[in-house]
């Protein structure tokens, strides 16, 4: 028993630290929602990149995790808790993104990008990328 909840308390633990890790590095002021409202175009990005061989295999292996922690029906911080409860999914996704970029560059970024020049823009600032490389 003695196991059973020390266990259950060291994945509380790493749940909490996961969860401020998300608080911490979460986009600041109104970019998480522009982040959310970018989400189809961001996902059709991942997976045009997941595809693409010129892209590293590390940052491929990355963007294929993404792809599938989203099609997960759980999060790692459920819906109902305020503010980071919709927003673990665009943080992971900006994560990722800033991670493939570096490695692949922000050209090649912008070839798969599906969406407006200004939703392209706007995922650069969120990642940490100038807008104007590319």
């Amino acid at each position: 028993m003695d196991v059973l909840l020390g266990v259950v308390l060291g994945l509380l633990g790493l749940w909490l630290v996961l969860l401020l890790g998300l608080f911490l590095v979460r986009p600041r002021g109104g970019a998480l929602a522009l982040a959310v409202r970018l989400l189809p175009d961001v996902l059709r990005l991942v997976a045009r990149l997941a595809r693409d061989p010129r892209v590293p295999r590390s940052a491929r292996v990355r963007l294929w995790l993404l792809l599938a922690y989203l099609a997960l029906p759980f999060d790692l911080v459920p819906d109902f808790i305020p503010v980071l409860g919709y927003a673990d999914d665009a943080i992971l996704v900006s994560w990722v993104l800033r991670s493939v970029i570096r490695a692949a560059g922000p050209e090649l970024v912008a070839e798969h990008w599906p969406g407006t020049p200004e939703g392209l823009a706007v995922v650069r600032r969120l990642v940490g990328v100038d807008s104007g490389t590319g």
